[in-house]
This record gives C-alpha cells, structure tokens and sequence, in this order.
C-alpha cells in the first residue's frame, strides 16, 4: 500500500500546490526556511554517543503551547530533541518559546518519498513522537524502515478522519503501521484507534496533555492596561469570542446590542482563529457602526466598543479579562469547535453551539459539572449570553466548576513522559 501512495502522492502535491501557496502567502512568514518543506533541514550536529535524538512534530500553536513540560521531561531525561512544525504561526511559537529547550527547530517536510528520505538522513532519531492527529504514512514508512519508534502522544481522531477511515478500512494501515505506541487523549479517541484496529498493546490512555498547560496569571494592573492597550473601559463586563470562524463574529455583535439594550455595560473581544481573517472582519465591524480597534494597531487611541486580538500567541492573557466566554467554530455551518480547555482552567465561564466533535468529551464534562452550557443556534447564543452576563452569581458558580474539573483533570504529561522515557530507555540497551 505504501508504494501506492508514493506514487500518487507527488501528482496530489502538485494539484494542491496553488491551494497551499496562495495560504501561505495569505498567512505570510513561509519565505524563509522554505526548502525545509522539500527535506532539507537547519545545521545540525553529529549524534552524541549515548544521548538519543528525539524528533518531535506538532502543527498547531495549541499543540505547541501544551508542549512545554513535556520537552523539558524529555531534556530531563538526557534526550536532545530536533521539534518541527507545519505552519508559520507555529514556528514563530515555537521559536519564542523552546529554542533554547531543543537542538534545532525547523519545518516538517513534504510527505514525499524523496523529501522525507533526505530529512530522515540528516536527523537521524532514534525516537520519533507525533502530536495529536499527525500520522504521515511516507514518514511512518521512514521509521519503520529504520527500525525507529514511533509514540502518538495525545493521539485523537475527529469525526471526520474516524468516518473516512472506516469506510476505507485498508488505507487506516497507512497511518498506523510503523507507530509503536498510541497514546489516546481520550477513552473516545481510544476506542476509535481500537475499531481501526490498533492492537491493545499498542494503545493507552494518557488524557490530553493541554490540561496540564500552567498558564502565567495576569496581576490587577498588567489586566488594567491590557484594557487599555485594547480599547476597552477600564470597567464593565467583557464577552470574548474565542477563536471565531466566519459569521460567529456577527451573532456576537448581535448579543453585543442586546445586552446593551438590556441596561448592562458591556464590552466585546473578538479573537478570530486564524489573524489573516482581520480583512474580513472589518467589513463587518463596520456596518456594525461601533468603535473598534486590532490589537496589531498597537495601542488603541481611546475607548471602544469592540477589540480585536488580531495577534498569535496571546488568547491566554486576553481570555484572563474575560466575564464569559463563547467557544468558535461551534455554531451551524461550522462543526468540531475549537478548545475549551484554556478558559477552563482559567476559571471562565463557558458557552460553546452544538458541534463540539474535536473537544466532545471535554465539553460534556465541562456541561455536566455545570461549568459550561451549549446553545443550539445563533439567536439562543444572544439570550444566553444575555442573561449570564446578568447574573453575576451564576457566573461565579460556573467559573467554581470550571477550576474544579481543570484541578481534577490533570496528569497527562506524567502519564505520557513515563510512555516516553520507557522508549527512550530501549533506545539506549
């Protein structure tokens, strides 16, 4: 099967390369370093007699934000560690954060014979890890021809792949052949490996890693002027959209009027999923006929009615000024949302639509604890917002729960690097 795919790989590459370069060049950041994508890598320095060599790759900021404790467990344990990513916000993430935790960081490759062949030869792991939902049958190939493992480290199947998946039952054996070990962020996920049939020897548990995220607090004065720095009076309620897909920013300009034809002060942020969509955002915002500023402006010039975090990296410190959250991309058409998890273990209260699929257990504990609630559709997303902002005490009881199932939640990282260490310990006999 595997050769099946080399050689329809390549033709598929080519016909989705317009695709993929006009996203790059919307994104922006993909010039430098871009021949990573075709296998070639930063410098790096002969292997270490003696210290394994982990090639770690992860894709989105989430992924890379929850990343921190397990890259030192790993340096903890003697490994020195080549991390790739896919896009450029996630690069730029990881560059902030981790250069000095790992020993390169570059550009995963093309999951091309050649391209993943020429990486392979200069990297040279002796443990592969893979975040989340990456599973690249030509890079599974390279491990498993090398005799190299491979551990999937807060391993998860979203509806969709679970649904192509089993209707091509064959093809699941790509994306699984080679892998030593799964690590399943949830008994859901697990289960779903399990039907594609992944051995149980080769499956666990661990919980997701992003529960574990210690998230810096923001004192009284740095929220202050945050505030400031965003538009938004120095008091009043704020409602945050959290990682908004297209048409959700326009309901919440909606639940913006109704709460405030309801008498109470209040403010709205929108932080959208993706920074580039600020250009189509504004035409929005103004028909809207209210005040509103991008935090990429820099400082705001006076009050607003409505902020923009139209920046990477920063919904943790703008979700700590929010009064209540609304969870994106969870309102029809729009279907998986986005994560809860971070508002969560922040204390907010949270309100996600019903298409929750990618966080589907996340968010019925967070339901049945009582520190979030689902609304069906647009107009009930504006009357709930409205009444919760409202009602003070039945805010506080939902951020009490949220802390709660955050507190109770965690252990993911331990879990996973006592997986990790037990590879990296074969590696060494």
């Amino acid at each position: 099967m595997i050769w099946l795919y080399r050689l329809l790989f390549p033709p598929a590459l080519l016909l989705a390369a317009p695709f993929y370069l006009w996203r790059m060049r919307r994104r922006g950041g993909y010039r430098r370093h871009f021949t990573q994508r075709f296998g070639a890598t930063p410098p790096l320095p002969p292997k270490t007699p003696g210290t394994p060599r982990v090639w770690l790759q992860a894709v989105s900021v989430g992924e890379l934000l929850a990343l921190g404790p397990l890259l030192e467990g790993l340096r903890a344990a003697g490994a020195e560690i080549y991390l790739t990513t896919t896009t450029s916000t996630g690069y730029a993430e990881a560059r902030g954060r981790y250069s000095p935790l790992v020993l390169a960081l570059g550009y995963f490759p093309a999951d091309c014979w050649l391209f993943s062949r020429r990486a392979w030869a200069a990297v040279q792991p002796d443990l592969v890890v893979l975040m989340e939902s990456e599973r690249w049958p030509e890079h599974l190939a390279q491990a498993r021809a090398r005799g190299v493992p491979v551990v999937c480290v807060n391993a998860r199947l979203s509806d969709r792949s679970h649904r192509r998946l089993r209707r091509a039952r064959p093809l699941a054996g790509l994306f699984f052949d080679g892998v030593t070990r799964v690590l399943a962020s949830s008994a859901q996920d697990a289960e779903r490996f399990r039907e594609l049939g992944v051995p149980e020897e080769k499956l666990g548990l661990t919980g997701s890693l992003k529960l574990d995220v210690d998230i810096p607090l923001l004192g009284d004065a740095e929220k202050s002027r945050l505030r400031s720095a965003l538009g938004l009076p120095p008091a009043g309620l704020v409602l945050l959209g959290s990682s908004t897909w297209p048409g959700e920013e326009a309901t919440l300009l909606q639940t913006l009027a109704a709460a405030r034809a309801r008498g109470l002060a209040v403010s709205l942020l929108i932080v959208p999923r993706h920074a580039e969509r600020r250009e189509e955002i504004r035409p929005v915002l103004e028909r809207s006929g209210l005040r509103f500023h991008f935090r990429l402006k820099g400082d705001a010039p006076g009050e607003v009615d409505v902020a923009v975090g139209d920046t990477t990296g920063e919904l943790r410190k703008l979700t700590q000024l929010a009064d209540l959250v609304f969870v994106g991309k969870s309102l029809p058409p729009h279907d998986g949302g986005q994560t809860p998890i971070e508002a969560a273990i922040l204390g907010r209260p949270l309100l996600h639509g019903p298409r929750m699929s990618n966080f589907r257990e996340i968010t019925r504990a967070l339901d049945a604890t009582g520190a979030a609630r689902e609304v069906e559709h647009a107009s009930a997303l504006i009357e709930a917002c409205v009444e919760l902002l409202g009602d003070a005490t039945r805010r506080e009881r939902m951020s009490a729960a949220a802390r709660a199932w955050a507190e109770a939640s965690r252990g993911a990282t331990a879990r996973t690097l006592a997986e990790l260490q037990e590879e990296l310990a074969k590696t060494k006999k």
